[in-house]
């Protein structure tokens, strides 16, 4: 199978960037982060490869890929792939909602 474009939503883009920014500011260094950033990326290019890699939601078309505490959710459209969230898998589950 081709690869697919990825797009990133405005949400997925601010979770990066919070998720990150906590650990550069927990740990006084950007080390933690750039290694999480890299595992995440890795990812993303896995989905991008093998679209179904994923575990499948109750919403259609959207799976979710488990990265060390963290699960990416994004969407299958015919072209390109949504990373739609990244979720921290300690928050409560309820209050994660996706369209």
């Amino acid at each position: 199978m081709a690869r697919r474009s990825i797009i990133w939503s405005p949400r997925a883009k601010i979770d990066q960037f919070e998720i990150l920014d906590f650990f550069y500011k927990k740990n006084g260094n950007k080390n933690y982060s750039k290694k999480l950033n890299s595992e995440f990326k890795e990812t993303i290019k896995l989905i991008s490869r093998h679209t179904d890699i994923g575990l499948r939601t109750d919403i259609q078309n959207v799976r979710s890929i488990i990265v060390g505490n963290y699960s990416i959710f994004y969407r299958i459209n015919e072209k390109t792939i949504e990373i739609l969230t990244i979720w921290d898998s300690r928050q409560d589950p309820h209050k994660l909602a996706i369209k």
